[in-house]
């Protein structure tokens, strides 16, 4: 009996000694049957840089060859056209005004129910690499999401059949590229001369500089495309991995970058799904498709090409693989662009693909600079000395000067770069009233942070500005509806505003305020509220009310809260309160040497770069 029970006991240990040696090749198996996926990202090149995309001056063979045995999208677009709020968008699969990260480096705090995908994937068994771009726009460490993130990060580096799913960005046509004083001594292979400008930009000598030298930067970055791709065919690997190529955001020239025009917002897209993983794809490869497709669609997509399970935080459309879901019929893209660098703005905007409808919430500010860094191109600088000069046709100096109008609607099909607003034609009135209702729609179901100022993010009490827009205490269609009311410059609304700013609610006192910013003179019957505003503890409200009252004329009272603000307080507060200094000194309404009494020493990057513009008279 003893003997029989230690054979059996041996029988089973050997049996369980077998299965374990087994396991790794079931896993292995297991694993080999999801692709790879590698995604070759490139910064601040939008789509018509490319000769796959129509543009006859580009020299881009790699990806031109990439494009011809590839799904190449028309109609994909970043939802913001900035890299940290673009790249939070797609490393959680949910726009980054339902996160909170819709500032340009703010990096909130999030909850822990905001699944990233690279964490799903390595969840999943995907050894995950990136190579080495992060700027995720959260509070963290961003480099520990994956197995590699360093200028070494590889796929080469994982286990023995293990799955990968690697990302490859390049900077060579990042907006400094044309940063430098040589630049244009250098030669560049295209003639300045004969360079093709967009309508958008004045003929100007530097912006055509510009222009050539960033064709040579976009050539580059073709060139190390092909690097990526002949390494992937030299590992064996080609057959068994998806390729995506795709760049940031739109292009680094002027009316590009930071801008909710299709300069700025469409993107070059192609996926290449090799023959053995033909079946999750819907399109054929070499095939063009104007589905509208996103940023906040690229997770899900990715998850559902590697049969992971989505998150259900993810709010974006899987375009491919096993769970693809097909476009709705009334599909749009949403838009959105905050505080990008020192400057304060909040926009958004849809498209359908053929109409887009833009919102301006903050009117009063000049639609450019939208950051002082663009200045480091001599095209954006040439083009702001011609504005101060007066030497611009007025389609050009439309972008340099206040107040902007709260809304645009564009026909994309037979004006593709722009230039003509439909917004004031009687035939476009229905359709014009329908996408703004749409907009105010997908803001409310979003729940686009947006609507509460960025200082106040810290101010309210939750845990995290996420969490706040869900409390049912935080009454997203009442707030939304002021906001659009706050923008309208209607004198009907005064009453509302009035109301506002009585409110409880320091988010609807600051729309309030916001309202008689816009309103101008057409407010003067809130002074009296408003300088009360002037003292209340949360500076974006009081801010506001001070902006309110130099648009009545009241400088002075506006000069003295501005003294007292710029001296005692920090950080975004402060931020809020030089953008208003900005706009008066721009105005004339503050002198050089009121602008000798600003502070000193501040430690946020942003807040030293706008005191450094302001003192220095851009």
């Amino acid at each position: 009996m003893k003997n029989d029970l230690i054979h059996t006991m041996i029988c089973m240990l050997r049996l369980i000694v077998c299965v374990l040696g087994y396991l790794p090749m079931m896993l292995r198996a297991d694993d080999a049957s999801r692709p790879n996926v590698i995604w070759i990202t490139s910064e601040d090149n939008s789509a018509s840089w490319l000769g796959c995309y129509g543009n006859t001056q580009a020299k881009t063979p790699a990806l031109d060859a990439l494009a011809v045995r590839s799904v190449v999208f028309d109609r994909a677009y970043t939802n913001a056209a900035v890299c940290a709020v673009a790249r939070s968008t797609i490393l959680r699969g949910m726009h980054a005004v339902t996160q909170g990260t819709l500032h340009m480096r703010s990096r909130p705090q999030l909850p822990a129910s905001i699944i990233p995908y690279v964490t799903a994937l390595r969840g999943s068994g995907y050894f995950c690499t990136n190579n080495a771009k992060t700027d995720y726009n959260s509070v963290g460490n961003d480099a520990a999401l994956w197995d590699q993130c360093n200028a070494r990060a590889h796929y080469k580096h994982r286990k023995n059949q293990q799955p990968f799913f690697a990302v490859f960005n390049f900077t060579e046509t990042h907006e400094s590229s044309l940063f430098g004083k040589e630049l244009g001594k250098k030669k560049s292979r295209l003639d300045s001369a004969k360079v093709v400008l967009p309508p958008f930009v004045p003929d100007l000598p530097e912006m055509r500089s510009d222009f050539v030298h960033y064709h040579d930067s976009v050539t580059r970055m073709d060139a190390r495309v092909k690097e990526i791709l002949d390494e992937l065919e030299a590992s064996g690997e080609a057959e068994n991995t998806i390729v995506f190529y795709y760049s940031d955001h739109g292009g680094a020239t002027p009316r590009g970058k930071r801008y909710l025009y299709e300069s700025g917002v469409r993107v070059p897209l192609m996926v290449h799904v090799p023959k053995r993983w033909q079946q999750l794809s819907s399109f054929p490869m070499g095939q063009r498709s104007s589905e509208l497709v996103s940023f906040v669609d690229f997770a899900p997509t990715l998850l559902s090409l590697c049969e992971v399970k989505i998150p259900a935080s993810m709010q974006g459309r899987p375009f491919l693989g096993k769970a693809r879901r097909e476009p709705a019929k009334d599909d749009v893209v949403f838009f959105y662009a905050d505080r990008f660098d020192e400057i304060h703005g909040m926009r958004r905007a849809i498209s359908d693909g053929r109409y887009k409808y833009m919102r301006h919430f903050t009117p009063s500010m000049p639609t450019a600079p939208y950051s002082f860094y663009q200045f480091g191109q001599a095209g954006w600088r040439a083009w702001h000395t011609a504005w101060k000069n007066d030497t611009l046709k007025p389609e050009h100096r439309a972008l340099w000067e206040p107040p902007t109008s709260s809304e645009l609607l564009f026909d994309l099909q037979n004006d593709p770069h722009e230039m003509k607003d439909l917004s004031q034609d009687p035939a476009m009135k229905e359709r014009l009233l329908a996408m703004r209702q749409r907009l105010q729609q997908i803001m409310i179901e979003n729940f686009d942070t947006g609507l509460v100022p960025e200082p106040m993010f810290d101010e309210l009490g939750a845990t995290t500005i996420h969490e706040h827009l869900h409390q049912p205490s935080f009454d997203r269609k009442a707030i939304s509806s002021l906001a659009f009311a706050a923008t309208s410059r209607n004198d009907a609304d005064l009453p509302a505003l009035l109301e506002a700013m009585a409110a409880d609610d320091p988010v609807k006192r600051y729309w309030g305020a916001q309202g008689c910013v816009n309103l101008g003179k057409s407010a003067s019957k809130a002074q009296d509220q408003l300088k009360t505003l002037l003292g209340d503890k949360h500076p974006a409200v009081a801010v506001s009310a001070a902006h309110a009252l130099w648009r009545q004329g009241d400088v002075e009272s506006a000069r003295g809260f501005l003294i007292k603000a710029c001296q005692s307080m920090q950080r975004e507060d402060l931020l809020l309160a030089l953008n208003l200094v900005r706009l008066m000194h721009r105005d004339g309404q503050l002198s050089n040497e009121w602008m000798t009494m600003l502070p000193k020493g501040k430690s946020n990057e942003y807040v030293q770069r706008l005191l450094g513009e302001l003192k220095a008279g851009y």
